[in-house]
């Protein structure tokens, strides 16, 4: 069985920027990476918006830095998934792929969140280029073009509204004949100009030659005037939800009614002393490269804090 001080789960900003921290701070540790090297970001095609890189950089090419740079400082990452934990002691054990035991004094969870797709073979096809789980991340490049947002919560309101201050048109795509959303959310969406909810309407399919360039969908499915309609659209967002990434360890770490892993007072530190989370497994708000780094750090400054009490 090994033994270490500092396990990290889980890659991506977080991932990366607490084994940076961690490192730095000599504490050696141990990051798998998961069942996706670097995270979400490693799908998203060009990131403008993660200080240092005025011109922009890939998702790929950016975890790509920062795993490097962990590496550097000694950080030892190594590919493998966390299949079962047991945080009932005072030191912590996991399995790894389903047979390596490690006991480990801390323990990091940055395994993240993954978007919820409706599952169109096209959603993967047109992954960006055209199609993205985050407004807030890839909005900028639909300015004055038009564009479409599944779903019909808050976060799906939320997403259309943002994206209406930057595209000439926002379809909201709704499959249900009202919106779910609470009451301030739905009169926002209804009272801005360049929104145009299509109630009762599911996604078939999404085509275009070289990106999204439009969706067909059907209206009221099941009814007498049920009808195949398309729009043209140049960008088509998924807003149906994430799920964390959480579910190995909710045997002991407390979860939100979500999944999304309770942290205490403003701090890492979950419910289990010794285990602490970072990045979207934690954060059902903002969900972002800069915020999921910052929370990395912190995680690592107060791994840190705690072997030195112990």
């Amino acid at each position: 069985m090994e033994k270490i001080d500092c396990l990290i789960i889980g890659s991506g900003p977080a991932g990366y920027t607490a084994a940076i921290y961690a490192s730095r701070a000599n504490l050696s540790p141990v990051l798998y990476e998961g069942i996706q090297p670097g995270g979400q970001l490693t799908t998203t095609t060009e990131i403008e918006n993660f200080p240092g890189f005025p011109e922009g950089i890939t998702g790929s090419e950016l975890m790509e830095k920062m795993r490097s740079q962990a590496e550097r400082f000694g950080a030892d990452i190594r590919t493998g998934i966390i299949t079962d934990v047991d945080f009932s002691g005072n030191v912590h054990k996991v399995i790894v792929d389903g047979e390596q035991e490690i006991e480990a004094k801390c323990v990091i969870i940055s395994t993240g969140a993954s978007a919820k797709y409706l599952g169109l073979a096209d959603e993967q096809r047109y992954m960006g280029m055209g199609v993205s789980a985050c407004a807030t991340c890839d909005g900028f490049f639909y300015r004055r073009k038009t564009v479409a947002v599944v779903g019909g919560g808050d976060t799906a309101c939320e997403e259309a509204i943002y994206l209406a201050g930057l595209a000439k048109k926002v379809y909201l795509i709704v499959r249900k004949p009202s919106l779910r959303a609470s009451d301030i959310m739905q009169k926002r969406v209804l009272e801005t100009d360049n929104i145009e909810v299509l109630f009762e309407h599911e996604t078939l399919g999404l085509f275009g030659e070289n990106g999204v360039e439009g969706a067909r969908l059907l209206k009221r499915r099941g009814q007498i005037d049920e009808q195949e309609v398309e729009i043209a659209i140049d960008g088509f967002f998924l807003a149906i939800g994430h799920h964390p990434n959480s579910d190995v360890f909710k045997k002991f770490v407390e979860t939100d009614e979500l999944g999304y892993i309770k942290t205490i007072d403003g701090t890492p530190k979950t419910n289990i002393e010794g285990v602490f989370a970072a990045g979207d497994v934690a954060d059902p708000h903002y969900r972002q490269a800069i915020t999921a780094a910052a929370s990395g750090c912190r995680a690592a400054i107060e791994v840190e804090r705690y072997l030195k009490t112990k």
